[in-house]
């Protein structure tokens, strides 16, 4: 039995040979195991020849273990000696310093070898074949030379695995000269960039995988009864965002159905969570039906177990006193005992984050809120942190930016005055206001604190502080329209708005059509001196060429109003104002049967009072209007004759459906205090056309000349109805008129004259477009079938 001397003798010769270095590891393992005896038979015949064949027997095919060899726990186990063989000392080989000098060195420097790149795997297998065939040989020849060698080898296999290792066997040359079968082994490989990977594909999922679109329906089961408990209806709200309910029950494949359903599954949660169901369990799947004609039918399958309502246990608002004390508990409308749901919850917080403001504390901050659940009892405690800051009052104003005015007229426009308690509706009033100059392009208002007392009540001073961002001052404008009697009338008008500032406008304006032709020029200056305060001057020259007279007119007028406009319109409105014109009119000669042109030289003053209670100017489908005018004037014709013009108009609008709008209008006037042909023709009563009695040319009704056209009258009456129905950005109107003017000064109320007709509406972000076609009833001679009307807005 070879002893540790020996091992480390193979151990030497594996290394000189080139042996790998895990088979170097395995040797000297082996060489410090003791080797486990293994009984044998005396009487057998191989057991009386293994040990006088051993030491031969470590030739060629030592190391190659025999069948009755066993390899047990990583040790080689061998046939023990007989009992009365007598073993020599075996002294060992070489001493372990000079094994541990005889292993070379591993590196570069010390063996070439080491630095040489790697064969060929085509040039190791024939090295490999080489050499098995040579060992094969050896061992053949050492065989033949020593037939007990030869019987111990089939007998014993004592350091079979070292030598096996060292020198390649039969069954090892067997496998080095195999052919290769596979071509592909022995290809170099390709480069890295070229490099691809096929994809595992698997038989059951290749058809899902396909790309073949799939039809579905869904399902959900188990919210019915949270469904009833809210107070939305949560499928209506889960179905608005379903991706299910977008996809219309079709799907590229079963992939994009299954993370749509996945996705809705999300969408459930939250919806529930919103409602107070913060634990709910949602399972989901796709269940297949086949049918008789081997189509597979889908169905998205949801099943919902809300689980319980969580309710508010506790409300706690941590913040300091405020004045009044109860001023965020009354504005926070959550009670205990309730479901908590998220709108409710938002909701309350938005109402303490306006009340704050709007009662004195500018810089109130409400944080974030914190709800604990416990999920045994279906509870929640429910902690709001706020920030109330100090309690203030107004100041001043600063301001900075492209500055269309100063500070100054900011704190004309303002509505409080300073010490006023601070209230951020006032602030907000102010900034719509001043987006009403349209004098900005951008404008922002926010408080600033100063830190210095307003009182003994514990409120500080709050400066309020504009950033301007002035806007294209100038503007040009244009209109166009046509009326029968009328004709074709444009319309155009240049403004700078802040050419005198603060807010002093200049307009120029021309008008050009068939019965009118001017110029004008305007200065106006809004909120002068007064928030929507307007004084204005006017100068104008203008010609007129109707059926009723002919003028040629110069005035001259200065007002004073209080006006709505598309974005500031007013419940209460009042003009004053003063005027002077000299006009050259035609009038009807009674003693020649002739119209005449004549001269006269009109001055008056002027007042008007509007009371306006509907919800838009332009286009108002609730509410009702009242105005009334008077105007003292005279007439300077050969005398100086004074009288009074008055005229009172009233409207009223009901809506039937949201589609459906009735609308319905009246109309009175009267001239007290001089005779009709004392009177400029100007200046007389007329009624006719689009914005009064439709189906009718431009002040045709009233007295008549013995030349068929009107004389104007010192008194009228109109009246409108009209049914609106609205679709979308497009209308139509159906309507009926009635008026008449009068020589006397009351209205008369008799020969009432009718129109009728239908109309078009295009409704534009600044007010609807209008076309009415109308038709007069009881038509007489010289009135026209058809009477068309084009124009901005409604008739009234």
């Amino acid at each position: 039995m070879p002893g540790p001397s020996d091992h480390a003798a193979i151990g030497s010769r594996l290394v000189r040979e080139g042996a790998g270095l895990a088979t170097l590891a395995f040797v000297l393992a082996l060489s410090g195991t003791p080797a486990r005896a293994q009984q044998a038979d005396p009487a057998s015949p191989a057991a009386s020849s293994s040990d006088a064949g051993r030491s031969d027997a470590r030739g060629a095919d030592a190391g190659k273990p025999d069948e009755n060899d066993t390899l047990k726990a990583g040790q080689l186990a061998v046939p023990a000696p007989p009992a009365d063989a007598v073993m020599p000392d075996v002294k060992p080989v070489i001493s372990d310093d000079e094994f541990n000098r005889s292993i070379p060195r591993l590196g570069a420097e010390d063996d070439p070898e080491l630095g040489k790149p790697l064969e060929t795997i085509d040039e190791f297998e024939k090295r490999l074949a080489g050499d098995g065939k040579a060992a094969n040989a050896s061992a053949s020849a050492a065989s033949a030379a020593s037939p007990a060698a030869s019987g111990a080898a089939s007998g014993t296999a004592s350091g079979a695995a070292v030598q096996q290792a060292a020198a390649p066997t039969a069954e090892t040359e067997a496998i080095g000269t195999a052919p290769v079968r596979d071509a592909e082994l022995t290809a170099p490989l390709p480069p890295i960039d070229q490099f691809e990977v096929t994809p595992v594909q698997f038989a059951e999922a290749e058809e899902e995988a396909k790309d073949t679109e799939v039809t579905y329906a869904m399902r959900i089961d188990g919210v019915d009864e949270a469904d009833k408990a809210a107070d939305t209806d949560l499928l209506a709200e889960f179905k608005s965002h379903s991706a299910l309910k977008k996809g219309d029950g079709k799907a590229a494949n079963i992939a994009m159905l299954r993370a749509r359903l996945g996705e809705d599954a999300t969408l459930m949660q939250t919806v529930l969570a919103s409602e107070g169901w913060y634990s709910p369990v949602i399972r989901t799947r796709v269940e297949r039906d086949r049918s008789g004609e081997g189509k597979v039918a889908l169905t998205a399958v949801m099943t919902v177990s809300p689980g319980k309502r969580y309710t508010l246990s506790d409300i706690v608002v941590k913040a300091d006193p405020t004045v009044p004390p109860n001023l965020i508990a009354d504005n926070l409308a959550l009670k205990r005992g309730e479901p908590i749901i998220a709108q409710r919850v938002q909701g309350a917080e938005a109402q303490v984050a306006l009340a704050l403001p709007e009662n004195g504390y500018a810089f109130a901050q409400v944080g974030d809120r914190d709800i604990l659940l416990d999920p045994d009892s279906g509870e929640g405690v429910y902690t709001l942190p706020v920030d109330v800051g100090p309690r203030g009052r107004f100041d001043g104003f600063t301001t900075s930016g492209d500055l269309a005015f100063d500070a100054k007229h900011i704190g004309v426009l303002a509505r409080f005055k300073k010490g006023d308690l601070y209230d951020s509706r006032k602030v907000d009033d102010l900034r719509k206001a001043l987006i009403a100059t349209s004098l900005f392009s951008t404008i922002s208002v926010e408080p600033r604190k100063t830190g210095q007392s307003a009182g003994s009540d514990g409120t500080e001073y709050v400066t309020l502080h504009v950033q301007q961002d002035a806007g294209p001052p100038r503007t040009i404008a244009g209109t166009i329209g046509y009326a029968t009697g009328e004709g074709l009338s444009a319309q155009a008008s240049w403004t700078h708005r802040n050419l005198f500032p603060p807010e002093g406008a200049l307009i120029v304006s021309a008008i050009a059509g068939t019965k009118q032709q001017g110029l004008s020029t305007t200065f106006r200056r809004s909120n002068s001196g007064q928030r929507d305060r307007t004084l204005e001057l006017v100068t104008e020259a203008f010609h007129n060429d109707y059926d009723a007279y002919s003028a040629y007119t110069g005035r001259i007028a200065i007002r004073m109003a209080r006006d709505s406009t598309p974005l500031w319109q007013k419940k209460i409105t009042y003009a004053v104002g003063a005027e002077t014109l000299i006009t050259g009119e035609t009038d009807y000669n009674t003693a020649t049967g002739t119209r005449d042109r004549k001269l006269y030289y009109v001055a008056g003053v002027n007042g008007q009072l509007g009371f306006d209670q509907t919800d838009s100017l332009l286009d108002p489908t609730k509410g009702f209007r009242l105005t009334a005018l008077v105007q003292p004037e005279a007439t300077v014709k050969g005398g100086f004759n004074p009288y009074i013009r008055s005229r009172i108009d009233g409207s009223g609008y009901f809506p039937v459906t949201d589609s459906l709008v009735l609308a319905g209008r009246v109309r009175l006037g009267t001239i007290k205090g001089a005779g009709l042909f004392d009177i400029a023709p100007s200046r007389r009563l007329y009624a006719g056309g689009g914005g009064s009695v439709r189906g009718y040319s431009y002040q045709a009704l009233g007295e008549q000349a013995a030349d068929g056209k009107a004389v104007g009258g010192r008194s009228l009456n109109e009246a409108s109805v009209e049914a609106r129905y609205r679709f979308g950005n497009y209308g139509i109107v159906a309507f009926v008129d009635a008026g008449q003017a009068y020589r006397q000064t009351t209205p008369q109320f008799n020969d009432l004259r009718y129109g009728v007709g239908i109309g078009g509406r295009f409704y534009t972000n600044f007010g609807p477009m209008r076309l009415d076609l109308a038709t007069p009833i009881d038509r007489r001679p010289g009135e026209s079938r058809l009477n068309i009307y084009v124009s901005i807005g409604q008739a009234f």
